[in-house]
């Protein structure tokens, strides 16, 4: 299986690198935000075909219970508030007629190991700015699942994996809760600690799977 791994910084698959050098796994580091990330990942695809997209990185998450570390796949990710504005209540994309804003997972044909079926599922909004309105947020909480993810790449990495018709899975590792800005409350080592624990072996796994 030709894996490719896309993750928005270096520093989210910077301690699995090795692991990327010993299977021979190509890994493509797009830069932040969803522009930038279907740009780098739709040109990678012109130049290269792979068998599996995996999306990695860290994520806030708007359920107060979560502890940080904590690893999820993600089923759907939404572009958050695609659309326009009318009067006081708001207009999604896909009733204007314009596109669409939610995008899924889609398995391989070949199946895989359980060190991803074992995660979790979760949805996920992206979105270009972070909230950190305490008012927006308990707004927010009451609106998405429970459990939601926000990051601002993962519906872009869904929407150009499509488009390309590439199967593409995202797994993210809470680093924050969704709250008023306060970056003394983030534990970004232990979320890098635990996504990069999680990658190497379902690599280690998958590709002793489809080597056999």
């Amino acid at each position: 299986m030709n894996i490719l791994i896309v993750s928005a910084t270096e520093l989210e698959i910077a301690d699995s690198v090795p692991t990327f050098n010993h299977y021979r796994i190509d890994h493509l580091v797009t830069g932040v935000g969803m522009v930038a990330t279907a740009y780098a990942l739709g040109k990678r695809l012109q130049e290269r075909s792979y068998d599996l997209l995996v999306n990695v990185g860290i994520a806030g998450s708007f359920n107060p219970e979560h502890e940080l570390g904590t690893v999820l796949k993600i089923k759907s990710d939404r572009i958050f508030r695609f659309g326009a504005e009318q009067g006081s209540s708001f207009l999604p994309i896909e009733q204007m007629g314009f596109g669409e804003s939610s995008f899924s997972e889609r398995l391989p044909a070949e199946d895989l190991v359980a060190a991803y079926h074992n995660l979790p599922y979760t949805d996920a909004i992206s979105v270009n700015m972070v909230h950190g309105s305490a008012e927006t947020i308990k707004r927010l909480q009451t609106e998405l699942p429970k459990n939601c993810l926000e990051s601002m790449e993962g519906a872009a990495f869904f929407y150009a994996a499509q488009k390309a018709g590439v199967p593409c899975i995202q797994v993210r590792a809470v680093s924050n809760l969704v709250e008023e800005r306060n970056t003394a409350n983030w534990n970004i080592p232990k979320a890098l600690q635990s996504l990069n624990d999680w990658l190497q072996n379902f690599l280690n796994h998958q590709k002793r799977e489809s080597d056999f």
